[in-house]
């Protein structure tokens, strides 16, 4: 599973950071970034979950989209 941050709403308000720093980091410009890197730890996608659910204003999101790779 991988999340990734709607920086046109999110305010930087750093609740996703203070729950799951392994996946969401504030950087520099004040706004979260979500880790590029699939999440697969249980605990860590628990509490990923849990920060994107807790997004004030609903700026995280599951990032669905799939490897275009050639199977």
């Amino acid at each position: 599973m991988k999340f990734k941050v709607d920086k046109d709403k999110c305010i930087g308000c750093g609740a996703c950071q203070a729950i799951c720093e392994e996946v969401f980091k504030i950087k520099d410009d004040g706004f979260a970034e979500a880790s590029k890197e699939e999440v697969k730890d249980k605990k860590i996608k628990e509490d990923a979950i849990e920060a994107m659910k807790g997004c004030p204003t609903e700026a995280i999101e599951e990032d669905k989209e799939k490897d275009e790779k050639a199977d």
